[in-house]
């Protein structure tokens, strides 16, 4: 075992970050040993979110249950699960295919996301424990090492984590739990109409802006910056599909 007084301080914080990701990923995604079922829906929705499944790919039963070695029963469940959580689309006698909104949707979405996050960011200000106060700090320093130190993955699930979380935390559960929804059909929408290249949901201040109005008991100015957040993102979409060929052998096969 490694004591952490022989590391430096950048290795203490690169060992800091891959602790706090890989605690971030529980539960967004990251596939799971276990049931066949919560391993098809962990992998899909893991590559969905990761951006690596776009938006309108299709997802053969067939396909799917040979890729896992699964009966096609066992993968109309899980893809089921995923239709619930608006990450595919399933429509009678036809192939499931990933979630791809329209712009129209996409407008309507954004518009819903920023009165829901602005309101629990005003219920949520001045109201964590100390744990929960430390927790969020931490999930923002995490989440800039992650893009300093170019771990895609880390980071867009450590950005997932932090808006996750603070819906989590908020008094008001049924709020929270509708920015959960919102949350993932934003990342959805990012995913397919996002400008080559663009870093999605990442501006550096952004979140440390929230997370620091957040602690400091200033709900409206956390509101504020939350929904400038989602404006600047918003903005920098193209609105326009990008065909994509993809595997998905090679991309849920591992």
């Amino acid at each position: 075992m490694i004591s952490s007084h022989s590391l430096t301080t950048t290795e203490q914080l690169s060992l800091t970050v891959k602790d706090i990701a890989l605690a971030a990923v529980q539960g967004q995604g990251v596939p799971r040993k276990g049931r066949a079922e919560d391993r098809i829906y962990d992998s899909i929705r893991h590559a969905v979110l990761t951006q690596k499944l776009p938006p309108g790919s299709r997802l053969p039963e067939l396909t799917l249950s040979e890729i896992f070695g699964v009966s096609r029963s066992v993968v109309r469940r899980a893809l089921v699960r995923l239709a619930g959580d608006h990450i595919i689309l399933m429509r009678r006698n036809q192939i499931a295919v990933v979630a791809k909104p329209g712009p129209e949707e996409t407008a309507q979405i954004f518009e819903a996301r920023r009165h829901v996050e602005g309101e629990v960011m005003r219920q949520v200000a001045g109201s964590l424990d100390e744990a929960a106060r430390r927790e969020i700090a931490e999930l923002v320093d995490a989440e800039h090492a992650a893009h300093e130190q170019g771990a895609h993955e880390d980071r867009i699930h450590l950005s997932l984590r932090f808006h996750e979380r603070l819906a989590d935390l908020c008094p008001n559960q049924v709020l929270g739990r509708i920015l959960q929804e919102l949350i993932l059909r934003t990342s959805i929408t990012v995913a397919l109409y996002k400008v080559p290249g663009m870093s999605a949901c990442y501006r550096a201040e952004d979140h440390r802006g929230i997370a620091d109005a957040v602690l400091a008991g200033d709900g409206e100015r956390a509101a504020r910056i939350a929904c400038e957040h989602l404006d600047h993102l918003e903005e920098r979409l193209t609105l326009a599909e990008r065909a994509q060929q993809v595997d998905l052998a090679s991309i849920l096969g591992g």
